[in-house]
């Protein structure tokens, strides 16, 4: 019978019900404290996501159901039109100012904080003008670029007034971020959320395709509320800015945003490229399908990236001339991130039929085998991710930059081939193929940067999960469809439990409830121990 390995054993539950708690000290703190840490900031944002999901599966099954696919389609163009935009005009400050926050906060200088705070407020406002400025006076080619005619000119114009929200609200989003305040991240995610719906379902109800724009701008609208009320909680000292301040500041947080803005506009722009050419090759209804899958593939791990770039982000920052404590985080997240992961992609993949259908409406039974494609593709962004902040934390911006345009250049020209020879499951295929080069590059580059080496439990995890999502994605795919669905479900099953296993030996044991002590121990009782290395040994 098949056994999970066991991993350090950080927790051991004694018979007579005692806590022993072995701790791996470092000058960071314990490891079992680290992994708590971590596992806390990603439930803690991962809670406030649920409700941000059920928030989002409102807003597009109204799309769905009285839209269509053409109006998800319609969604989906003008939502990565604004992201371009955005990465466009936002130069990164938002990111930059993160990492500038972090740093500051590190070493108790409020009064830079507060400095940084307000060029950051004031840099936002200025590029947010810029931006509106842009779309409404390119409303016209862009209309015609993204739609083929100008009947959406008027549409786009006015996603100028999203665009300034959008980037307004960066800003106190960054002071909270920076101070790693995941409470308060976590209240506003769910604050902005049940705003967003709220406003924007009436429209899309009374005013349909029309509504659709009106609907981006509401959502950016109660995001900045949100976030600004949030905000307004953080202390700090008043200051005076010389125009000097201020042009030193803001030239610092745009040199240090390139990155970011490369990034964001590079991933927006290959997005945007991609569903033009899905629409000339196969059509409006096509891209509506392309939406659908790839707004599911990405709605479980959305948190774990998400938590990544909230606390993961400004605490690597904060070690980043450490080498050895960088590697360490790496590792720690990586593993806590594919375990959170990998149950909730298995199921999606082995259901996806009924996701689909639950999620939109049986008139997007195309996107199910893209759908499948993603979710593979979305492991393995899991595993790349952490190794990718590491560049950005030691401010590696023109290492980042190129792997971005190789990323942007490889995905868009597979796409490009895959949609005309596979079909519209070419464009999953080829975002799997993307994170499996671009896992294998940033491996190379950050082992090059720091030393970074993944730990044996760490490998063996990501080969177990990545070959049983392989395993359910051919099952699903060459198999009829009960037999198929058996294989996929026990897959699902065998990861499900291995991760709830390896997740209770992470956690700090007074987090386990007195009751489900027993019952954990009757569970775990005969797994065989896979010895940690030295290192990793309390």
């Amino acid at each position: 019978m098949w056994t999970a390995p066991r991993f350090e054993r950080l927790d051991a539950l004694k018979e007579n019900g005692e806590d022993v708690v072995a701790k791996g000290t470092t000058e960071s703190g314990t490891s079992d404290s680290r992994y708590g840490d971590i596992i806390k900031s990603t439930s803690l944002i991962g809670a406030s996501s649920i409700v941000n999901v059920a928030m989002s599966v409102i807003r597009l099954k109204v799309l769905a159901v009285y839209l269509g696919p053409s109006g998800i389609a319609l969604f989906g163009i003008y939502n990565v039109l604004l992201d371009l935009t955005s990465s466009m005009v936002g130069f990164g400050v938002q990111s930059s100012g993160v990492r500038q926050v972090a740093v500051s906060v590190s070493s108790d200088d409020k009064a830079k904080v507060a400095r940084i705070e307000r060029v950051l407020s004031l840099t936002s406002w200025i590029l947010g003008a810029l931006g509106a400025g842009v779309l409404i006076a390119f409303a016209r080619p862009l209309s015609t670029l993204s739609f083929g005619n100008e009947a959406r000119a008027s549409g786009v114009a006015l996603l100028g007034f999203a665009l300034m929200l959008r980037i307004v609200a960066g800003a106190p989003s960054a002071l909270i971020q920076g101070h790693r305040r995941i409470g308060d991240l976590a209240r506003m995610t769910v604050l902005g959320a049940v705003l967003n719906t709220v406003a924007a379902i009436p429209l899309v109800y009374f005013l349909g395709e029309d509504g659709i724009v009106p609907s981006l701008i509401a959502v950016a609208l109660t995001s900045w509320i949100a976030a600004h009320w949030y905000a307004r909680k953080i202390a700090l000292p008043r200051i005076r800015l010389s125009w000097s301040d201020f042009t030193a500041e803001t030239r610092l947080l745009l040199q240090l945003g390139f990155a970011f803005m490369a990034s964001g506009l590079l991933t927006a722009g290959s997005a945007f490229v991609i569903r033009v050419f899905i629409v000339q090759l196969n059509g409006v209804e096509a891209a509506g399908n392309y939406q659908a899958a790839w707004a599911l593939g990405g709605i479980y791990v959305g948190f774990i990236l998400q938590s990544m770039g909230t606390d993961f982000y400004p605490r690597l920052s904060a070690v980043s001339n450490d080498d050895e404590a960088c590697n360490r985080m790496v590792n720690e997240q990586s593993r806590v991130s594919i375990l959170l992961a990998g149950p909730g992609l298995l199921a999606t993949l082995a259901l996806s039929p009924l996701v689909m259908a639950v999620f939109y409406s049986t008139q997007f039974a195309d996107a199910v085998p893209l759908l499948r494609w993603f979710c593979l593709g979305m492991l393995l962004r899991v595993v790349a991710w952490p190794m990718g902040f590491v560049v950005l934390a030691k401010g590696k911006q023109k290492i980042f930059f190129w792997t971005e345009v190789a990323a942007a250049v490889l995905q868009v020209g597979l796409t490009w081939v895959l949609l005309r020879t596979v079909g519209l499951a070419g464009a999953g295929i080829a975002f799997v193929a993307l994170y499996a080069w671009h896992g294998l590059l940033m491996y190379y580059l950050v082992r090059r940067i720091s030393g970074f080496r993944m730990t044996q439990e760490y490998l063996l995890l990501m080969g177990l999960f990545v070959g049983l999502t392989g395993l359910v994605l051919l099952a699903v795919e060459l198999l009829p469809f009960w037999p198929g669905l058996v294989v996929a479900l026990i897959g699902t099953a065998i990861g499900s439990w291995f991760s709830l296993a390896q997740l209770v030996r992470l956690v700090p044991q007074q987090w386990i409830p007195n009751q489900l002590r027993p019952i954990i121990r009757a569970v775990l009782r005969h797994e065989p121990i896979l010895s940690a290395p030295a290192a990793d040994r309390a």
